[in-house]
């Protein structure tokens, strides 16, 4: 096969320099994406003037932008820079035709993306820990920065979710790390680079290596030279913790010029992807159930790359510590031993980790428990890519054994409404007992083809011939419909999207109040 260049061998177009010191008043165009409109807040928290706009804003950063009383324009207009910004942030959903992009553009304005501006005014000074991957980022995110705050460490952080201990999807924090969820998308229009080559990781996380975003990577290959350049960002003295079962992993673990230490569990589902390199930290696994997870970390018995030991303070075959986590399914596990080994790392306790990860409240759109109506339970996951559809569809069914559960889906990034995976996802669906999908999602300016789109009809054909009940359902109000019709006490409805999911959830809810305060 031939080479096909991806995002990490793009060169980005030249612009006018910016002075990040003089800067005072800033507008960010494409505000209402969680990275951007949480960004917009902690400039503000810097002292900045700050405003945005985008085409739609939906919640739950609508309800952010509003609460922080940042100002905001539903709907691209080249008036919306009419209030003379001194920096124009410009999102990564923002095409080179906007008009927003072309006045700025036209007039010669400062601008930059926000990964260059989260590195240019955030980073200098602190200890970046960037969490990466194809899947769990911001969960281990989330968790990383709660385990560092339980500690005293003060972490500042940005993530794509909302971790419940927390409050926030963003604060500059007091103490030297700063935690982010490092996203292998693309930059900006002018910047086709991965965002995690603007953050300056000191400490980090590779969680995974899949392919994905179907529609800025050419093939999975592009996909693993990204996270290769991704390794060669560490300095010497910096700590790389890399989930250690996967060669697609640990291909790329050579490239990093610092510390690496390999995680995974004592007895693996596949064998070890390097067998003559074991783990440096081992999981073992004593029970996943209903209140999550009872596991121990020992330090493996691999001798340090180039006498640079991981994690110096524990002896080789050493137990770390026993640790219960809230959180279900053997992916949560890897997750929770990625963030604790960071944290041990950077300063904390495992006493104080024990306490901390206890206490982890989750992440709001992560396994997040909706509501309970007449015994059926609503929970909202944002699970799109299909391994991270069949890792959470089997932790639910783990955390609710004998219930039955429903798995419903909806196709909206732009990797899962393509035919990429529209053979994959039947396997992962149909762990549960009735599967629901709706039409993928359309987004404005689309330039998919019916050729090109998922089949979701064909997808739920393929269900059915697995043995599994599923329903080919377009329009999200019919869904709650249907399920409202026939959920029983006991039924776990699973409802999987990487946005609202056209509010289904609050509508099936009220449809259950409605039902089950009929039937008395």
């Amino acid at each position: 096969m031939s080479f096909i260049p991806g995002p990490a061998e793009r060169v980005p177009e030249p612009r006018p320099p910016v002075d990040y010191a003089s800067i005072k008043k800033v507008h960010l165009i494409g505000i209402g994406g969680s990275a951007m409109g949480n960004f917009a807040g902690m400039l503000q928290a810097k002292g900045l003037e700050v405003r945005g706009s985008d085409v739609t804003v939906f919640d739950p950063m609508r309800a952010q932008l509003l609460k922080w009383q940042i100002p905001f324009h539903e709907g691209w207009s080249a008036q919306n820079l009419d209030w003379q910004p001194d920096l124009v942030v410009i999102g990564n959903v923002v095409r080179r035709d906007n008009v927003e992009a072309q006045r700025v553009r036209d007039e010669n304005l400062p601008y930059c993306s926000f990964p260059e501006a989260l590195g240019e005014w955030i980073l200098p000074g602190r200890i970046s820990t960037v969490i990466a991957g194809t899947h769990g980022k911001t969960t281990t995110t989330s968790l990383t920065a709660w385990l560092l705050e339980a500690s005293g460490l003060s972490p500042g952080l940005l993530v794509g979710g909302v971790p419940r201990n927390l409050g926030t999807s963003f604060r500059l924090g007091e103490g030297a790390p700063f935690v982010i969820e490092g996203d292998e998308y693309d930059t900006a229009y002018y910047d086709k680079r991965p965002k995690f080559v603007h953050y300056r990781p000191h400490h980090g996380v590779l969680t995974s290596c899949e392919f994905d975003h179907a529609d800025i990577y050419p093939d999975f290959a592009a996909v693993q030279r990204a996270f290769r350049l991704y390794a060669t960002l560490f300095p010497a003295d910096g700590l790389l913790v890399a989930w250690g079962e996967d060669e697609r992993v640990t291909d790329v673990l050579d490239a990093c010029p610092g510390r690496v230490a390999r995680y995974g569990f004592q007895v693996a589902a596949v064998p070890c992807a390097d067998p003559g390199r074991p783990l440096d930290i081992e999981i073992q696994l004593h029970g996943v159930g209903p209140k999550g997870a009872d596991f121990s970390l020992f330090k493996g018995i691999a001798a340090p790359v180039n006498g640079r030991d991981p994690l110096p303070n524990f002896k080789a075959g050493e137990l770390i510590g026993r640790f219960q986590s809230p959180m279900a399914g053997k992916h949560n596990c890897l997750n929770a031993a990625a963030a604790l080994t960071i944290a041990l790392d950077l300063g904390a306790s495992v006493a104080q980790l024990q306490l901390a990860i206890a206490a982890f409240q989750g992440v709001k759109k992560r396994q997040e428990i909706r509501g309970v109506v007449g015994g059926v339970l609503v929970m909202d996951d944002y699970a799109h890519h299909p391994t991270a559809v069949l890792e959470t569809v089997a932790a639910i069914r783990g955390q609710y054994p004998g219930q039955r559960l429903w798995a419903v889906f909806e196709a909206e990034s732009n990797t899962s409404r393509r035919k990429v995976f529209e053979t994959v996802y039947p396997q992962a669906l149909a762990q549960a007992d009735r599967v629901v999908l709706c039409q993928p999602l359309f987004k404005e300016g689309d330039k998919l083809t019916a050729d090109e789109t998922m089949d979701a009809g064909a997808v739920c054909r393929s269900i059915e011939k697995l043995g599994v009940p599923a329903n080919y359902i377009p329009a999200v109000g019919d869904i709650v419909d249907f399920i409202a019709a026939k959920a029983e006490p006991g039924d776990v409805i699973l409802a999987m999207s990487g946005r609202d999911f056209q509010g289904l959830h609050a509508a099936l809810l009220k449809r259950l109040e409605a039902r089950f305060a009929a039937n008395g």
